[in-house]
């Protein structure tokens, strides 16, 4: 069912504030407006499209910077004169390189944020006696290997019954990828930019 057909009010200007928040955080991430056009386009696509009141034209989140919108659900208030919409965000939602467009909004920092910010100090302060410090002193050539070991370890523990050994095996896969990551320069943000692009074309 679509929103529209709750009756919404739109101003004189044909459009309606959209309040975003992000869907597991909670945190509030900025507020745009959109019109039924904008509506329409954002349920067509599940990614939140909004009305830019500068260019008086749609516009849709991260369509070029990546940092997209996937919509998981939208509401409105009791007067419905205003959409709440719930989103999972690519990246980050302001356009200064801000988690959010409100002050003091911190980005959260996910289990794999905090992972890469060890193993980026593990490298830069190297630990005796630490796996990790032992891997970034033997170089690529071992890194890459463990990689591919935990790959082949994957196969086999999801050839077993149940999913503890897989699980356990993926997440020394996502390790070692991580180290991997670290030790060539790249980040998380790169590999988020190239799975939302992903995602708006699947």
């Amino acid at each position: 069912m679509s929103i529209l057909q709750a009756g919404l009010k739109f101003n004189e200007n044909g459009l309606i504030p959209a309040i975003v928040q992000d869907f597991q955080t909670k945190d509030v991430l900025m507020l745009a407006y959109m019109s039924e056009e904008s509506i329409k386009e954002t349920e067509a696509t599940g990614y939140a499209t909004y009305f830019s009141r500068s260019r008086q034209e749609l516009w849709k989140k991260g369509a070029t910077s990546g940092h997209l919108q996937r919509v998981k659900h939208m509401a409105f208030d009791c007067d419905k004169d205003a959409i709440l919409i719930q989103v999972e965000q690519a990246g980050v939602a302001c356009h200064t390189g801000s988690w959010s467009c409100f002050e003091d909004v911190p980005k959260p920092e996910s289990v794999l944020e905090h992972i890469f910010k060890t193993l980026e100090d593990r490298k830069a302060n190297p630990k005796e006696g630490s796996y990790t410090t032992y891997l970034f002193e033997k170089g690529i050539d071992k890194i890459l290997k463990k990689v591919g070991e935990e790959s082949a370890e994957i196969i086999i523990g999801a050839k077993n019954e149940g999913i503890e050994e897989m699980v356990s095996e993926i997440s020394d896969l996502v390790y070692h990828v991580s180290v991997l990551m670290v030790e060539k320069g790249a980040t998380l943000d790169d590999v988020k930019k190239v799975l939302a692009g992903r995602m708006e074309v699947s």
